[in-house]
This record gives structure tokens, sequence and C-alpha cells, in this order.
């Protein structure tokens, strides 16, 4: 019998250990997560109102409920938490499948004053995460808003500064942020890419449906939207931008309407500095870019500050250093050779990968990790013969609690599932998100062991 410890347990995770168990009858996987709750950025990544996206939980469920899948939740790995190499003695193998926890930085001055945050931070506040903080993103002086980049991140952050309580209320949104956005004053959001409509990182599904919020405005400067060299004929465009130059050319046709919430959708602007106001960020000033003729831009010596009191900056994520792992500071990757962990001096770890995020990078949708898991199975799989030789104790879970961690099972997490039911029924809603660590662990309760 073959053990595996794969760690993370988003969609990489998921489909590592769904291509395991698939591909070999004698595989047995324990999917391990620092935290109490499965499926990644799946549960803390995807917007409560797109709930189509969220329903994907099903299917990474039954991989979880597999009869050789056992999930431990609350299982740190690395400081605080079990050790690697103590982690990679008690299996065959050890996947690591841990995402990009962290966010790319602007590097510009003024970017730490208050009022300024990553979007990763906002997107883990609205979504329940319990690391996340109420930082106060929509206290009451807030009429403004600047999120900077045009990706779905950005898109899906635009969205919910602008939804209201009718239109939130139905979803698992922790009840704390829903009472914040329903008395949100924020009337007025920019969204600003440095390049054009051509180049943006949304995908056209979710850029329209910007214009279908209730009381809302879109709005684009046509001959800002011009300065794209292929705004005016995209027909040469392949289908994504193409589709994507045509919703902007939608919304620079539309007329206004007087909604009670603008979108700004900005272009060919590159930020260069936030500007302070009465203790917090006041503004941010953008150096206007034109296009360089290579796909890129060049800036032009112009500049334009546009007033915000909460900056949020959606530039990307990036990995950090896994313990016990080398870690390439540049693309914050694992190093690796399909899916095979390798050393500082280029040679295979033995028994140790990486599949997702962190053996890619922060590329691609939620469907790219099946290939890039089932490259990294293909490797451990052909180096099973090996791995097998040196037989790990039995069942790792005692060892797993000798280092003081007390994993959560899936009845603890199926707990933590019916406490959330039991919370929105109490608040006459559907399903809510417990929002903190002290109220998850207290659900799992009794079914962690």
């Amino acid at each position: 019998m073959l053990r595996v410890a794969v760690v993370g347990s988003g969609p990489s995770g998921c489909y590592t250990a769904q291509s395991l168990v698939q591909r070999d009858p004698g595989v047995h996987v324990d999917v391990l997560d620092r935290l109490p709750c499965p499926y990644g950025l799946v549960r803390y990544g995807v917007a409560p109102d797109h709930e189509k996206i969220k329903s994907l939980q099903g299917a990474l469920r039954t991989v979880l409920e597999h009869e050789r899948v056992r999930f431990l939740g609350g299982v740190p790995v690395g400081p605080g938490g079990v050790p690697a190499d103590r982690l990679r003695r008690l299996y065959h193998a050890v996947v690591y499948c841990v995402g990009a926890a962290t966010d790319r930085r602007l590097g510009i001055p003024g970017e730490d004053l208050p009022g300024s945050w990553p979007a990763t931070g906002f997107v883990s506040w609205y979504s329940a995460h319990p690391d996340a903080a109420d930082a106060g993103y929509v206290q009451g002086g807030v009429r403004s808003a600047v999120v900077i980049g045009v990706g779905n991140v950005a898109v899906d952050v635009v969205r919910m500064l602008a939804r209201g309580a009718a239109e939130l209320t139905g979803t698992d949104i922790p009840e704390a942020a829903l009472g914040a956005l329903a008395a949100s004053r924020v009337r007025e959001i920019h969204m600003v890419g440095r390049r054009g409509p051509s180049q943006a990182r949304f995908t056209t599904r979710e850029l329209r449906e910007l214009g279908g919020l209730p009381d809302t405005d879109v709005l684009v400067d046509p001959a800002e939207a011009a300065l794209d060299p292929a705004y005016r004929d995209p027909a040469a465009l392949p289908a994504g931008p193409r589709r994507n130059v045509e919703a902007v050319r939608g919304f620079a046709t539309a007329p206004a309407t007087g909604a009670a919430r603008r979108i700004r959708l900005r272009f060919f602007l590159r930020p260069v500095e936030l500007l302070p106001r009465g203790g917090r960020v006041g503004a941010v000033r953008f150096e206007r870019t034109a296009p360089d003729g290579h796909g890129g831009v060049t800036g032009t010596g112009r500049y334009e500050d546009i007033e915000a009191r909460l900056v949020l900056r959606s530039v990307g994520y990036r990995g950090v250093p896994v313990a016990g792992l080398p870690f390439d500071a540049t693309s914050g990757t694992v190093p690796h050779l399909a899916g095979r962990v390798l050393g500082e001096g280029g040679g295979v770890v033995p028994g140790v990968y990486v599949a997702g995020w962190i053996k890619r990078g922060p590329t691609g949708v939620i469907g790219t990790n099946r290939p890039c898991a089932k490259e990294t199975v293909t490797s451990l799989l052909a180096d099973a013969p090996v791995l097998i030789r040196a037989e790990p104790p039995g069942d790792p879970l005692p060892a797993l609690r000798a280092e003081g961690v007390r994993p959560v099972p899936w009845a603890g997490w199926r707990a933590i599932e019916r406490a959330e039911a039991e919370l929105g029924g109490r608040l006459g809603r559907g399903v809510v998100k417990l929002p903190d660590w002290e109220s998850l662990l207290r659900a799992a309760g009794a079914a962690s062991g």
C-alpha cells in the first residue's frame, strides 16, 4: 500500500488525490489542510454571489469522500505544526498543493497608507477566512474607491463593493461583512489598468456582470479605450480578448442613467503614488501610458489624480516559501521537474512533489489544475516502486497527533457545515459562513479527534 500526503485541499490538492486513487488501486491519500475547512480558494476565494462556481465544491466533496481518501483539517505543516521532514517520514510521498498565499505589491510610495489594502485581504474578509480581519474597508467616510488591476479578482471586488444588501442576503457571506457592505456609502468605483481592454485579464462573462448590477452605471471614456490599437478593429484578436473589447465598447457607447453608483473602467493609467489626506489614503496618482508598439506601454509624463479613500490592489497572487522546500524567489514557485521537487544542486528530492500554483505560478483557471495534477501524479507513480521500498510506520494519524496538532476529520467538517446552516436559519438566511477560528473549531467539536 502506497501512502501519500497531499498538503492542501483546494482544487489542485483534490485533483491530485483524485488522480492518485483513480490510477492506482493501492494508493491511500491523506489530504491535509491548515484550515479546518476544505476546498481552498473555492471556499475562500470565489465571491459569495458566484454560486455556480462555488457549486464546484460538490465535485471536490466526492473526491474527499472517496474510501481511500481521508481529509485531515487543522494540520499546519512547517513552523508551529508538523515539520516537513517529519511529514516526509510518515508517508511514502508528500505532494504540496499550497497555492500562492500572498499578493503582489505595487512598489510605489504611499502603498502602506491606511485605507490601502491588497484585494486578497478584502476577498478573504467577505469570504469569512478565519485569518482575515475586519479592517474597516468600507467605514462611514469612504465614498470613493480605486481598484488597481483588470483581472477577475478585480472585477469580483468591484462587484462586491457595488452590491447592496438585497443581493447579498441570499449568499453565504458572513453576517459582519454583509452588514458592513449593506451600510457602505461607496458610490464611485474606479477599476484601473495600465494597458488597454484588449490586454485585460478579466473574462467577458465577469465583465458583463457589472452591467447587470442594479442602480449602477458602468462608464468608459471612448477616447481612453480607443488608445488600444485593437479597439477600433478587434476582428484579428483571439476570441476572449475580442469579446472583452466588444463588451467595453458596449459600455462606452451606453448613456449614463444617473444611477446611484458609478463604476468607471479606466485604461492606460499606471499608478505611481498614493497620496495621503487626513491620515489615510486620499487619492491615487496615475501616469498616462501609451502603447509602445510591442504589446507593452510607455509613460507619457502626464499625470492624473483620482480621489479614493479606499484603494485595493489586485495585480496578482504570489507564492511564498514552503518550510523545508527549495524556493525560487523570482517566480514564487518551488523548482521542479514534471512535479518532482528539485534540490539546491538540481537533483530530485526523493518522495517530494508539487502541484498547482506553487508548482507553476498563479496562472490559469480552476480547470487548469487538472492536467497540472495529472503530470505530477504520473511522476509520483513512476517513482512508486522505489518509494514503497522504504515502508513508513502504519497509520500516520497517531504520529500527527504526537506533533501537537488536533486534526479535524471529515466528520468535523460536516459538523461545521451543519453549524453554518443552523446559523443561517437563525438569521433568516440560507447557509452563513462561520468567520473565525473559535467558532469553526467549536462547531467541529467532538467530531475532531
